[in-house]
């Protein structure tokens, strides 16, 4: 079984130890391909760097939550690399980009203005986009009802009706760790319930652990660790084959096929 990370942070702090080492565990658990995003310009060149070294794919875009250090030149100098790298084949996807109603501190209107600016960005490129998506959901669809691109709504966590807006508007939704929390309901049921062709798996490595690598704030601030890696997907993916009645070799199918209607350039990589 051949399977697609679409969201994997591989330039994250938390690898710098055992990058490589990362890489070849997720090999090695059958995960052909990881997706690496961007948060900011200072990152561009790097995932770019690690997505040709280990055969993988990445995209360029300005999280929500570097927003506020960002400038107005930002947004030009991800034009300009968009421009610059628009032939390379691994270059998937403009993100991860969107709009973060949960974190305090944030400057909504300023992060509005970068999320816009980027898919306009994205439609003149013509690249799919990566959105993050926490209790923004309706927010993000007002935008992309006006500017039509499509991609994965990353991590995704909103309700019923705004997975269908968003699965209408040519998205497909990203599950991943969350959704092996049995207390996770919502996400769980959306899992199980949304059509089939909708449905794409990540890791969001290091972060949003599966259950199993949970640890407590107690057991973190005693040292112990939850890093997530991209070789825990075919796991993750058991809990979907679960909630949908499906085997592992029909999750893995599925879903390697909707990342690449998701991501259109990722076929001929994955060829």
């Amino acid at each position: 079984m051949r399977w697609i990370d679409t969201h994997c942070h591989l330039d994250a702090p938390e690898f710098d130890p055992d990058r490589d080492g990362v890489v070849a565990r997720a090999h090695a658990a059958g995960v052909a391909l990881q997706v690496l995003p961007a948060v900011a310009v200072s990152n561009f060149e790097t995932v770019r760097h690690l997505a040709h070294r280990h055969g993988l794919a990445y995209a360029l875009g300005i999280h929500p939550l570097c927003v506020n250090d960002a400038a107005e030149s930002d947004l030009a100098a991800l034009h300009d690399a968009l421009q610059r790298h628009r032939d390379d084949p691994r270059l998937v996807a403009v993100g991860e980009i969107g709009l973060d109603h949960f974190v305090p501190g944030l400057d909504q209107a300023k992060a509005r203005h970068f999320y816009v600016e980027q898919l306009k960005l994205a439609h003149a490129a013509g690249l799919p986009v990566l959105l993050h998506v926490r209790r923004s959901a309706d927010a993000l669809l007002k935008q992309l009802r006006r500017i039509p691109v499509r991609g994965i709504a990353h991590a995704f966590n909103g309700s019923e009706q705004q997975a269908q807006v968003f699965i209408d508007l040519g998205f497909k939704l990203g599950f991943g760790g969350a959704m092996t929390f049995d207390r996770a309901l919502q996400i769980r049921r959306l899992a199980e319930t949304v059509p089939a062709e909708s449905l794409v798996l990540e890791t969001d490595a290091p972060d949003i652990p599966p259950h199993w690598l949970y640890r407590t704030a107690a057991e973190r601030a005693a040292g112990e660790t939850s890093r997530n890696e991209p070789a825990q997907l075919p796991r993750i993916a058991q809990t979907l084959a679960d909630l949908r009645g499906w085997t592992p070799a029909q999750v893995a199918d599925i879903t390697w096929r909707n990342a690449q209607v998701a991501l259109p350039r990722l076929a001929a990589l994955a060829d």
